[in-house]
């Protein structure tokens, strides 16, 4: 298991990245959710070894990894959010150049990068520099080195950047089955990229975790607090300007807009079934505001205002 145990990161100036954070980690598919800026790819870099944090530790199997790394991080993937590469080398190349600074031979290290080419559907590139790959197939590459090892923990921040709606899928599919027996930490602000692969999901605001748990867990926090609204075009900014609005479709008959709010938000507004992106943006909306998402009694909107 992997703990991270009152974790602070503050940078020069000031900037306190994230605050006095602790989770523990245990084999499964836990996905963190959060704005830019949240504190995310900080925690990430600092649950990885690759920063120290100001304060705090981090436990590997009960063994401190910010004096002793070593141990979690010959047992650790990670993919960074910025994940560079040698242009001039091919996939092949790169992977076996990063499977010789893994410590892993090249008698084994050949059949396991031909086998995660495949796997991230690049061998009818393979022949081709990194330097012309798109960046959504340098993604791919960043993710087979992520398993050339056959971690126990992987980390992965923003995963999913530049890839096409078959690879998400594709991705996604592949960590659920690596987390049946690892450690596996996704970080994400796409609530797609969890919402169908964890069972255990921490939403992150201004460098705090503001809520850990279930799917379902998650959306009780906004259960009779979701509304559908119709209203004229000229209304639009004034909603979006008092209430947290998770998504709008304009229609011939006006704006059907979606939105939070304890109280009935004016007469007509229609209840729906909360999804887990309505249950993020509460979380952050509280946690932006210092309080609780809000309806409004000091001005409503006109019933039916189209």
């Amino acid at each position: 298991m992997l703990d991270l145990v009152d974790i602070t990161k503050v940078y020069k100036g000031g900037k306190r990245a994230v605050d006095s954070l602790t989770m523990r980690l245990e084999p499964g598919m836990f996905g963190l959710l959060g704005p830019n800026g949240a504190g995310k790819s900080s925690l990430m870099r600092i649950a990885s070894t690759v920063t120290r944090p100001t304060s705090g530790k981090i436990l590997f199997h009960g063994e401190d990894a910010v004096s002793r790394p070593n141990a979690l991080r010959r047992a650790l993937g990670y993919l960074p959010q910025d994940f560079g590469v040698y242009p001039n080398l091919t996939s092949r190349e790169f992977l076996r150049y990063m499977a010789a600074a893994k410590g892993i031979s090249l008698r084994t290290a050949k059949p396991r990068i031909d086998e995660l080419l495949e796997l991230v559907n690049l061998t009818e590139a393979v022949k081709r520099p990194l330097g012309k790959y798109s960046g959504g197939m340098l993604r791919r590459v960043g993710i087979a080195q992520v398993l050339l090892a056959d971690p126990q923990v992987i980390i992965v921040d923003e995963p999913t950047a530049g890839l096409d709606p078959e690879e998400r899928v594709r991705f996604r599919n592949l960590l659920s089955e690596l987390a049946a027996d690892k450690v596996v930490m996704l970080s994400t602000h796409i609530v797609s990229d969890v919402e169908s692969v964890a069972s255990d999901i921490g939403v992150m605001a201004g460098g705090r975790l503001q809520r850990r748990g279930t799917p379902e867990e998650l959306l009780r926090s906004v259960a009779g607090q979701v509304w559908e609204v119709l209203v004229d075009p000229s209304s639009v900014p004034t909603v979006q300007a008092q209430y947290t609005v998770s998504r709008l479709v304009r229609t011939t008959e006006g704006v059907r807009i979606r939105l939070l709010s304890k109280e009935l938000p004016y007469q007509g507004a229609v209840q729906l079934t909360p999804d887990l992106e309505d249950a993020y943006l509460g979380i952050v909306r509280q946690a932006e505001s210092g309080r609780p998402v809000r309806g409004f009694g000091e001005r409503q909107l006109r019933a039916g205002a189209v």
